[in-house]
């Protein structure tokens, strides 16, 4: 049981420094890294290396700072101004409209992309800025984006999905085609929740539609920021390639994996970037020294994101060295407890093991025994696999957190712990009760 004492030392270690010492959370990461190495024993030097070395080279770790660094550019060159003006010129007189078109456009990526960072970055990178310029705060922003990512997961046919039914454990108890439609009623049931917390937020907030005299004409801001428009369109053109009928044709012209070829995590970010230069093209420098202060003027931005990124993978990599997975999915089999308490068991599980690892990962380690735990307890399969998926989507609500938190986190220029409190009471808890209640049949699926 070494990896279930090294996860819980990992995030004690976690939650001491953050909210007890007061420290920042990319220390945190540092010292809850080191904190399972121990655990990994003799291995524990080769183990740390490989751990750290792998999230360095990760993917999202780069596109992370990738989208620091789009922020800051599309914010200096002043497309973000114009963008904003556009979208106030339309939107501006609801209140709330920038926050209520952040959880709306989530939940349509959600059933297209089913990638949490991306579904982070994409919506993220236009609404976190108009927020803020609608006195929504920084924490609020980065809050709501990261929380409605979760909605990837909760809606077919997410890779978290894929991974669940063709386990070898969940396989035999659950045809594909049943989960579809339960889980999309899943998926509703989570949007609504996202609804009501978006609702709260902009209840709870500064936020009050823009009083005419301060919103442009649609004729004048469409006229000024039109080709801001564009941003969009970049952004649709790597989902749409490597999403259904498209990428398949794709996939057989080219005789590979589209999907696999062309990452959409790491391409947006540079579509967006080229695409915000030659929209600021006027306002960029002209020189190389000009340049120069230009990159090291966003440099602090990088700081606390880049350091908290890197050790929250490298120690999600140290946890699976300990043998985690097989550990909680033997702790798993051997409970014999009354249905409600054992769905809230399996919840806080997932939940748990979802903070250090990514929802796929979680489903690989403890949700595939989690559904088959519920199946032997007398819960439908259908069922049971839309609970634990709803489980599994908390991937950025839970601190640490996973990669969409620290993209939310990083377009809006915040320091990730600001958002803890507010993820888990907004999103984590009740995810967790929206599960046990599927379990239970209270909410029909």
């Amino acid at each position: 049981m070494i990896g279930i004492w090294a996860l819980g030392a990992y995030l004690a270690v976690i939650l001491l420094w953050t909210t007890l010492l007061k420290r920042s959370v990319g220390e945190a990461m540092i010292i809850g890294f080191l904190t399972v190495l121990p655990f990994t024993g003799a291995a524990a030097l080769q183990v740390g290396w490989a751990s750290l070395y792998s999230a360095i080279t990760d993917e999202i770790v780069y596109a992370t700072m990738a989208f620091v660094f789009m922020g800051y550019l599309l914010d200096k060159t002043g497309v973000l101004d114009k963008l904003i003006d556009l979208l106030n010129s339309l939107i501006g007189g609801v209140k709330g409209g920038p926050a209520w078109v952040s959880t709306v456009a989530s939940a349509g990526l959600g059933g297209v992309v089913h990638n949490q960072a991306a579904i982070a970055a994409t919506v993220g990178s236009v609404t976190i800025p108009w927020m803020e310029k609608s006195k929504l705060d920084k924490p609020a922003a980065a809050t709501l984006v990261a929380g409605n990512a979760g909605m990837g997961i909760t809606f077919p046919f997410s890779a978290s999905m894929f991974v669940l039914v063709g386990s070898a454990t969940v396989g035999p108890l659950l045809n594909i085609n049943d989960l579809v439609v339960p889980l999309l009623v899943g998926g509703l049931w989570c949007f609504l929740h996202r609804l009501i917390v978006t609702w709260l937020l902009v209840r709870k907030s500064g936020m009050a539609p823009l009083d005419p005299e301060h919103r442009l004409a649609v004729r004048t801001a469409f006229g000024q920021g039109w080709a801001t428009l564009l941003l969009f369109v970049v952004v649709a053109v790597p989902l749409i390639i490597t999403s259904g009928a498209i990428a398949s044709a794709l996939s057989d012209w080219t005789g590979g994996d589209i999907t696999k070829s062309l990452n959409i995590i790491v391409w947006i970010p540079v579509v967006l970037i080229i695409t915000g230069a030659l929209l600021g093209r006027k306002l960029l420098p002209r020189n190389g020294r000009a340049w120069w202060e230009l990159l090291q003027n966003s440099a602090p931005r990088f700081g606390v994101v880049g350091i908290t990124v890197v050790f929250a993978f490298a120690g999600a990599n140290a946890l699976a060295a300990t043998g985690l997975p097989k550990q909680m999915t033997a702790l798993l089999g051997q409970m014999n407890l009354p249905l409600w308490l054992l769905a809230i068991l399996i919840g806080l599980i997932v939940i748990a093991v979802a903070a250090p690892l990514s929802a796929t990962a979680t489903m690989a380690a403890v949700g595939t025994v989690g559904v088959a735990t519920l199946v032997a307890a007398g819960v439908p399969a259908t069922t049971a696999a839309v609970a634990v998926l709803v489980f599994s989507s908390c991937e950025a609500a839970v601190p640490p957190g996973g990669a969409p938190l620290y993209v939310a986190c990083g377009i809006a220029d915040v320091n990730p712990i600001k958002t803890f409190s507010r993820l888990l009471t907004h999103y984590a808890f009740p995810l967790l009760g929206i599960g046990v209640l599927i379990i239970l049949g209270v909410l029909p699926i």
